[in-house]
């Protein structure tokens, strides 16, 4: 099982969710996939995610973008799981403090109230350290506009990371990574090997 936790103001229509959705659709592995509109509030996220945890009856993989990929952390270090980390979130509560007032939705346009509460509740839940960087697999585009790529390889230092030149923050080369995502979640096989090193360059 995948559980994908989109990022701030995205939800389940993200072109990365869909994509990957529709790449285990084609393999047959659309029921392993989960992903939800998470709510505004970080507590009620965590605990919707954590209801879905419990349901599975091996242990799923998180797959998590920018906001997204905080979450990850916080559930992957809470419950011992592998996490996929794409251009992630690493200093949340400083970084999404700009956000504090009225905000909208990506895809629906709904407007939602974003209040300096929600922001400590990031905090509050934010894990002190990475207990098991081997259970991580960071994926960052040097060219973020929004996020400082640095941050996350030095919070993930020593889990797998795969380093790209240029791109943005909505990871322009996702499509390139399905398989071996897949592959990391153990629901795809592989020949290639899957070391935790940093990699600039091609999907391995």
């Amino acid at each position: 099982m995948i559980i994908y936790l989109h990022g701030f103001r995205s939800g389940p229509q993200s072109w990365k969710s869909r994509s990957l959705k529709a790449r285990m659709d084609a393999l047959g592995l659309g029921d392993e996939f989960w992903c939800e509109q998470l709510p505004v509030s970080a507590f009620e996220a965590i605990a919707l995610a954590d209801a879905q945890i419990a349901r599975c009856g091996t242990a799923p993989t998180l797959v998590g973008s920018s906001l997204g990929g905080f979450y990850a952390t916080c559930l992957a270090e809470r419950h011992g799981l592998k996490a996929v980390l794409v251009n992630p979130a690493v200093l949340a509560p400083l970084s999404l403090s700009a956000y504090i007032g009225t905000q909208t939705h990506m895809y629906s346009d709904e407007p939602f109230e974003f209040t300096a509460a929600h922001i400590d509740e990031i905090r509050a839940i934010e894990p002190s350290a990475i207990t098991h960087p081997e259970r991580y697999w960071l994926m960052v585009e040097t060219g973020d506009e929004v996020l400082d790529y640095h941050q996350a390889v030095e919070r993930y230092a020593g889990a797998r990371q795969t380093v790209l030149e240029g791109g943005d923050h909505s990871f322009t080369r996702w499509d390139d990574y399905l398989d071996p995502i897949l592959h990391f979640a153990g629901l795809l096989k592989s020949t290639q090997p899957e070391g935790s090193r940093a990699v600039r360059g091609a999907p391995q």
